[in-house]
């Protein structure tokens, strides 16, 4: 779809929220810089979000959308994945392909042969180059039309022997704004054949009319090169038609860095559109471009769009749509609703030993800038204060925490901890220690970190007594992502050398011993004490040990993001008190 309906799919959504609805979005989507501009910028992204599926031709659009999702609407997206409320939107390239074997086979029809050879004869010997678009300010066609009267200017050898077949297919030009750029296209044209042109040899060969299927396929079938050099284009599919019709031919695409098929296109000469030095340069490499070059460029790009076909490309996104839909069925049956809180209130009101596991950050509280900052509500502590009162019950806030901040926070309460995940723990009032020997942390270890957090405005490091801890929530995505990669990959060594285990978290890169996590503190106290009810509440990779060590008949919620290793799901942070508040309630 174009801009018209980027508001659609909220709208559908809004009217029918079961609906499988998927967006693809056939031109470019802008850079978060030009994008951020818009007034109604919340809007576009909101109504977008109504799919559940999003497409764009290539990786670059995708990246453009995510990181506008992500500055514009401060949406967390996990690779492809944008997670909102009660369902996830999958965000994907799916490059649009060609009816292959139509325009393949079409140059061996008989009225497209009959055309073809009439062509021919009319442009004799001359090498043909051929453009071919609609009317319109996206395509280049003037910065073309001047890149190849630069290259008659410089190359007055090639005089009578290239002609420009230029087709320009007439749209909108009833507006003012079109017909000032056909009246530049038809200048322009006039000036360069007035200019070289000489009794049995134009220049250009100007169409401005629409080309049936026949005559575009003949004209196709006799260019030797195909100039496609539009400013700005989604795909550009006529760089496509031209590689299939040529056959076994020989030919030569010279194709914009611009259009989006040159991603796929490699063996093209690819140019700036704006250079009409690159244009010039690129024609004339066209020209005396080896025969054995042509044809194995030629046919490295038409195997891959045979095999890249517009019935791949709707099979593809299709088939994706299908599999997202019943993704989110799953994580619609997951989120803790009406039915499900009543599941587990039940199974709560029956026990008579109870443990209950609590995640700290992301889970009781909310995210801070500052991590240091995220001090328990007084609504929080009143929860954990009734909750510890009912002696059937045992709570333990499982936390990446160190244990200092966690007894100041929570001082006077009766519940036990496990700080650092597990290194520390508290049973009733008494702190433990798992491992003995205070870690010395390694010079070199220190050293990669403190590197990183120069060239990464905004994070730092937490030394606790078992971990380090690079925290990145404060830096740009794009930025976050790559330092992040790039941190891991230079702890491997060091840390693989010192039995050191590196967990990336959620905004967070932890380095700590191997041996404890929040599982192993689960295992211990499942193996110390019984318990009839086991309930375990986390937002963090770190926090899905915990919920693979709990007994079959174990409640594991997943706060935010979708999680195979939880039996529910909180989609906001901000439901955890409500939900533990009706849960205890008598």
């Amino acid at each position: 779809q174009d801009y018209q309906l980027m508001l659609l799919p909220k709208l559908i959504r809004d009217k029918k929220p079961a609906t499988s609805i998927g967006y693809f979005h056939h031109i470019p989507f802008p850079s978060y810089e030009l994008f951020r501009v818009l007034p109604e910028r919340e809007e576009v992204l909101e109504g977008l979000l109504g799919a559940d599926l999003i497409g764009f031709h290539t990786h670059d659009y995708m990246r453009h959308f995510i990181s506008a999702i992500y500055r514009v609407l401060n949406l967390n997206c996990n690779l492809d994945e944008i997670t909102l409320k009660e369902r996830i939107v999958h965000v994907d390239a799916f490059p649009m392909g060609i009816n292959y074997e139509q325009y393949h086979e079409a140059p061996a029809l008989p009225v497209v042969r009959e055309k073809s050879a009439m062509l021919r004869e009319k442009l004799s010997d001359k090498q043909v180059i051929l453009s071919v678009d609609r009317l319109d300010y996206s395509k280049g066609i003037l910065h073309r039309l001047e890149g190849y009267a630069q290259f008659l200017e410089n190359n007055p050898e090639y005089h009578e022997q290239v002609s420009l077949a230029m087709i320009v297919v007439p749209s909108r030009d009833n507006v003012e704004m079109y017909a000032e750029l056909k009246a530049k296209i038809d200048q322009a044209i006039g000036e360069i054949n007035g200019r070289y042109a000489r009794l049995d040899w134009s220049p250009i060969f100007y169409f401005y009319r629409s080309f049936s299927f026949e005559e575009l396929i003949a004209m196709y079938d006799i260019a030797d090169i195909a100039l496609v050099t539009p400013l700005r284009d989604g795909m550009n599919l006529v760089a496509k038609e031209y590689l299939a019709a040529k056959r076994d031919q020989p030919g030569v695409l010279i194709l914009s860095e611009m259009a989006g098929a040159s991603i796929e296109l490699q063996d093209a000469l690819i140019i700036n559109p704006n250079d009409k030095d690159e244009i010039e340069k690129a024609i004339l490499q066209a020209l005396t471009m080896p025969l054995e070059e042509k044809r194995e460029r030629m046919s490295r790009m038409q195997k891959r769009i045979a095999s890249r076909t517009v019935k791949r490309w709707a099979n593809d996104f299709v088939k994706e749509l299908r599999s997202i839909k019943e993704q989110n069925k799953e994580i619609l049956q997951k989120v803790v609703g009406k039915r499900q809180l009543t599941q587990i209130k039940s199974a709560y009101d029956e026990a008579s030993s109870r443990l209950i596991l609590l995640d700290y950050d992301g889970t009781l509280s909310p995210f801070v800038r500052k991590p240091e900052d995220a001090i328990p509500s007084e609504q929080l502590l009143e929860l954990i204060r009734r909750m510890s009162a009912d002696k059937h019950n045992k709570v333990v806030i499982n936390s990446g925490r160190n244990h200092q901040i966690l007894d100041k926070w929570f001082a006077g309460l009766p519940i036990d901890f496990a700080a650092e995940h597990g290194v520390f723990y508290k049973d009733d009032g008494v702190w433990h220690r798992n491992i003995m020997e205070e870690i010395e942390w390694d010079e070199e270890i220190l050293d990669i970190i403190h590197h990183t957090i120069d060239k990464t405005p905004r994070s730092h490091l937490e030394q606790k007594d078992a971990a380090l801890v690079w925290h990145y929530r404060n830096v740009d995505v794009w930025l976050a992502e790559l330092r992040a990669q790039q941190l891991i990959n230079a702890l491997i060594g060091p840390c693989a050398r010192l039995n050191l285990q590196i967990v990336p978290g959620n905004k967070i890169v932890e380095i700590k011993p191997p041996d404890y996590n929040k599982g192993s503190e689960v295992i211990r106290r499942l193996e110390k004490d019984t318990y009839d009810f086991v309930l375990a509440i986390g937002d963090d990779t770190t926090d899905e040990d915990m919920f693979r060590a709990l007994p079959t008949d174990g409640i594991s919620i997943k706060v935010g993001s979708f999680s195979p290793a939880a039996k529910y799901r909180i989609p906001l942070q901000s439901s955890v008190i409500p939900f533990l508040s009706k849960l205890i309630q008598q």
